[in-house]
């Protein structure tokens, strides 16, 4: 019986070379190893030679198993990743697709979004030219910005000073365009920077814009601004005998509104005006529309529809008075037209806002 054990036992150390086949042994209950007293030691080795066999198989396709499911978290990220793509790339299309619908229906068009994005692509092209003039604007000590010229929230202008102060200097009194919706007085930063460097000090006129205001309102603001710089302009420098007005685009539109409607007054015998159309050495337009009446189509078809564009100018009854072109034709003012200083209009013959051809007037 000893023997038994005992050779049984040195069976068992011996196994211990095969590391594998001692982890089966020893996974298997302590309690069997009372059965070596009792059963022969030949079918204990046949026996254990067969579960270790079968162990080991299973072992073995374990492996097997386990290193095919470890292959499969990679193409399944892979299919994972791209099924996110795909998924990500309908909902943005669906998306897209739902916001240009509800656009459409509250009446923005696809000219309008389309503008939109292109305008959007422009601006982001003009990044670096806008963030070394932004740098100016907002930090140069020569900008002197918001100085309050009226009562309403948008009656600020900015004043952009030479670095130079041996004598007066000319002043350039500019209004902004912006389709009269979307006029600030920073878009005219770049101009005031360029003429401040040749010894010229720059007013720019901010304005309210639809629809916080309407055309009357952009004019009374224009001509507040325009009285401003005329009577004050002297304090930081300025000559008030060599004032020029300016306008570009809409802002051209509506300083010459504001310019002549001056002139209506003054040939009128209107009193209490606080500027004279005197004081403005030359009218400069930039790519303005002067003809309303010539241009309600044109907006129309650009994506300034035709109910906002009248919603702006006050209805449809009211384009002649915000008209300049065909007032000035008007034999009934005149007085008032030669009262006007000197105008000079610019247009691009390439300009798609405004056709170039609103810039001809004849009077």
């Amino acid at each position: 019986m000893s023997t038994n054990s005992t050779t049984a036992g040195t069976m068992l150390l011996g196994s211990e070379d095969d590391l594998s086949t001692t982890r089966l042994l020893i996974s298997s209950p302590f309690e069997d190893e009372k059965s070596l007293d009792v059963k022969p030691l030949l079918s204990r080795a046949l026996s254990y030679n067969s579960s270790t066999t079968t162990n080991t198989n299973c072992y073995q396709k374990r492996r097997r198993r386990i290193g095919n499911d470890t292959s499969l978290p990679g193409s399944g990220r892979r299919s994972s990743f791209r099924q996110d793509i795909g998924h990500a790339a309908s909902e943005t299309y669906l998306i897209t697709g739902l916001s240009l619908k509800l656009l459409r229906y509250l009446g923005v068009g696809y000219r309008w979004v389309t503008r939109f994005l292109a305008l959007g692509c422009y601006a982001f092209l003009l990044i670096p030219g806008f963030l070394q003039v932004g740098y100016y604007y907002f930090f140069s000590s020569q900008v002197r910005r918001g100085i309050v010229y009226g009562d309403q929230p948008r009656n600020r202008l900015d004043l952009y000073l030479p670095k130079n102060s041996d004598g007066p200097k000319p002043v350039v009194a500019f209004v902004t365009g912006g389709a009269w919706i979307i006029g600030y007085k920073a878009w005219g930063s770049l101009l005031g920077l360029q003429l401040s460097e040749r010894g010229i000090i720059v007013a720019c006129i901010d304005y309210r814009n639809f629809p916080q205001g309407t055309m009357s309102d952009m004019v009374n603001d224009a001509s507040q601004g325009i009285s401003f710089v005329c009577n004050n302009i002297a304090e930081y420098g300025g000559d008030p005998n060599r004032i020029y007005l300016m306008g570009q685009s809409a802002g051209a539109h509506i300083a010459a509104c504001a310019l002549l409607e001056q002139a209506i007054k003054e040939a009128g015998g209107g009193g209490g005006t606080a500027w004279s159309v005197s004081q403005i050495k030359s009218y400069f337009g930039l790519s303005g529309g002067y003809n309303l009446f010539n241009l309600v189509d044109h907006f129309h078809s650009r994506g300034l529809y035709r109910s906002i564009f009248l919603s702006i100018m006050e209805g449809e009854q009211s384009l002649r008075r915000f008209s300049p072109e065909v007032i000035v034709q008007d034999s009934n003012i005149r007085n008032a037209v030669s009262l006007l200083p000197p105008i000079i209009l610019f247009h691009g013959a390439a300009d798609y806002s405004i056709p170039s051809d609103a810039s001809l007037i004849n009077y």
